[in-house]
């Protein structure tokens, strides 16, 4: 390796181009960490971090009225967009230095200029060209603003995170978490809003009855659920944009929101230089050790074909570091991933969907519950809860839990844990409850709703 300026070099300084390069650099390795944008990535910069802020302040509307019920008395409360957004900006610029402080006490050169191979062991950064052992792809994902009439008025979560001012009406299209996060998101804050999606259902890939399920409670916020409905044009007249769908309806909006998906980005990176092969769409393919068909050649993230989820990425990066730098050979199970969704309510999933578990588990056994948390007992709000577990009547093992309520995510975080170590539903059962709280219900369902084959 002493022959090469690096032994390892990364492209993208994302979670998890920033995991790979720290750990790697703990194993002895000379790295060199490029990154053109932010440090940080989406999740930092325009995804996770800044979309759960928002998602905090655009609940205390609810929050204010709920209040009532439990005894305190307040004015009419006053959102003032510009706080919001400033002081999310403050803490996404504290994490940025965070992230540059990681790398220079790991001992990782970081290097702010855009980097493309140059061959299959060169990399050019600005006017210099380095040579490496090893390559990391970790340059992520953008979005998508699919060609319509008009589509140049329209704005992507990204853009989102910055806005001037806040719209009093806004349209979004699109049908995955991104749009149902940021309609949650606008209509908390006091926007009307209108969701649409080309589809039958959102949230395409999670479980059907947990899509229905928020979609009942989506609208019950007010939130204007579109289905089947794809956009024709957006024209703007003065301060308005005028949309027209494809079924001969429309709407005049404020604002436009685009989060029809992201692809990979791949192109502009020198791979045909270094023979790195591309898919159709831009993912980068890999093997389970994350190689591309360039053996010294690695690529994780969202610009390949898997989980695009920050912590997933995280996981890749591990396993870059370990196997190249510390002798193993570590693999990312990507059966039983813990996600959430921070819609209104939040959505938590571990396991595979009741449609997939269907195709494979033909003793599935499904548990499921529906009631109204005990907040709203008082405040007489119609939000409800769902939880779902999905049970391998074989074996008892419980295969996935699904969850719609708040907090669902840190609830099935620990459900995560179990259900990776093989918890049977017997475990499940013996489990004393904390109570109360809407998680003990995850211990106290005893009666299937339906097994397979039943209707």
């Amino acid at each position: 390796m002493a022959d090469y300026d690096y032994d390892l070099f990364v492209i993208g300084a994302g979670s998890g181009g920033v995991r790979a390069a720290r750990v790697a650099a703990g194993f002895g390795a000379r790295v060199g960490i490029a990154e053109e944008r932010y440090l940080g990535g989406t999740c930092v910069n325009v995804g996770c971090v800044p979309k759960k802020l928002f998602v905090y302040g655009s609940h205390f509307a609810e929050d204010f009225d709920d209040a009532r019920a439990y005894g305190w008395q307040a004015g009419a409360p006053d959102f003032h967009w510009p706080t919001l957004r400033d002081n999310k900006t403050r803490e996404i610029e504290r994490l940025n230095g965070i992230y540059r402080s990681l790398l220079d006490d790991a001992g990782v050169e970081v290097i702010t200029e855009r980097a493309i191979l140059a061959g299959p062991r060169q990399v050019r950064v600005g006017k210099r060209t380095a040579t490496t052992e090893n390559i990391l792809i970790a340059t992520g994902s953008w979005p998508v603003v699919p060609p319509f009439p008009g589509n140049e008025h329209a704005i992507t979560s990204n853009e989102a995170f910055y806005l001037d001012e806040f719209p009093e009406r806004v349209l979004i299209i699109g049908g995955g978490y991104i749009a149902v996060e940021f309609a949650g998101i606008f209509a908390g804050l006091g926007a009307s809003v209108t969701l649409t999606y080309r589809g039958e259902l959102f949230l395409r890939g999670f479980d059907e009855g947990i899509r229905r399920f928020v979609t009942d409670e989506i609208r019950s916020k007010g939130v204007d659920v579109r289905f089947e409905t794809r956009i024709e044009s957006v024209e703007r007249r003065g301060g308005d944009l005028r949309c027209r769908f494809r079924d001969g309806s429309s709407c005049v909006v404020d604002l436009v929101m685009v989060a029809t998906g992201r692809a990979p980005a791949s192109s502009g990176l020198g791979l045909e230089a270094a023979g790195v092969a591309v898919a159709e769409g831009g993912a980068i393919p890999v093997d389970r050790w994350h190689r591309t068909n360039i053996a010294h050649i690695y690529a994780i993230g969202d610009v390949i074909d898997r989980l695009q989820l920050t912590p997933v990425a995280i996981a890749e990066g591990m396993c870059i570091a370990h196997n190249l730098f510390n002798g193993e050979s570590r693999v990312v199970d990507y059966e039983r991933v813990p996600t959430a969704i921070f819609c209104q309510p939040n959505i938590g999933t571990v396991g595979p969907t009741e449609e997939e578990a269907r195709r494979h588990h033909p003793n599935l056994v499904v548990y499921e519950s529906s009631f109204k948390p005990m907040k709203h007992t008082l405040t007489g709000r119609g939000e409800r809860t769902m939880m779902k577990l999905l049970v391998d009547g074989e074996d008892d093992r419980v295969l996935a839990a699904h969850m719609c309520g708040p907090e669902a995510g840190e609830i099935i975080q620990g459900l995560g844990v179990a259900i990776t170590a093989g918890a049977t539903k017997g475990d499940f059962d013996a489990t004393i409850g904390i109570h109360p709280t809407a998680a003990e219900e995850f211990v106290t369902m005893r009666e299937p709703v339906r097994r397979l084959g039943s209707p």
